[in-house]
């Protein structure tokens, strides 16, 4: 069974997941309730102690009920949460990619270290960096039976859910995945773009002498 939160992980679960059986999803569908998924998976855990439960969390949702780490922990409820970590309020930051001429406004994050948050609730806790060591981290947390785990999934800021609907659009207007080239023809753009950034921004002055200052005193 998972449980996820709100955000671009929420809409990766539902297109990618391969869901065998009737209600193995919770979610809050589009009401939007961030914090939602930690506490709803550790209600589902104690329900159906008997479910492999996992929290499919974002790193903003995770935030806002992260305290009930301590719930999970104390009731020792067997629940594997995994923080899809991207350093940004990443359905929003989408947004302001396409729609706001990448003006990232309130969306970047400062994160805390999520293992060593999980580590000082006694949580065993695990960082993925590569898609190679995935299939391992997984495993290895699912045969971890007793109290809570947590696995942090470090991905690329930039990740996109597609498709997506513009505010306002009909459906056939939709904006589907680009392909490789397309990609590759956007990420050479960026990188010009921020080399002309930097070519353009002004040296810093260099400071000016400090005067000499007297005093009455002649000092």
């Amino acid at each position: 069974m998972t449980v996820t939160d709100v955000g671009q992980h929420q809409m990766w679960e539902a297109q990618y997941y391969q869901h065998e059986r009737p209600h193995s999803l919770i979610t809050s569908g589009g009401l939007g309730t961030m914090g939602f998924g930690l506490p709803a998976a550790i209600g589902a855990k104690m329900a159906r102690p008997d479910q492999e439960v996992w929290a499919i969390v974002g790193d903003g949702g995770f935030q806002m009920t992260s305290m009930e780490l301590a719930t999970a922990v104390q009731e020792q409820v067997n629940v594997h949460i995994a923080v899809i970590n991207n350093g940004f309020l990443g359905m929003v930051r989408q947004w302001q990619e396409f729609f706001y001429e990448e003006r990232y406004n309130q969306t970047p994050m400062v994160n805390p270290d999520f293992c060593k948050l999980a580590e000082a609730y006694g949580i065993p806790a695990a960082r993925v960096t590569e898609r190679g060591e995935i299939e391992e981290a997984v495993n290895r947390n699912r045969a971890l039976t007793a109290g809570p785990t947590l696995i942090d999934f470090v991905v690329e800021k930039e990740e996109i859910v597609f498709p997506m609907v513009p505010a306002g659009a009909d459906l056939d207007d939709m904006i589907r995945r680009p392909t490789p080239e397309e990609f590759e023809r956007k990420r050479r753009e960026r990188a010009a773009a921020a080399e002309a950034t930097e070519e353009a921004t002004p040296e810093p002055e260099a400071p000016a002498a400090a005067a000499t200052v007297g005093t009455r005193f002649g000092v």
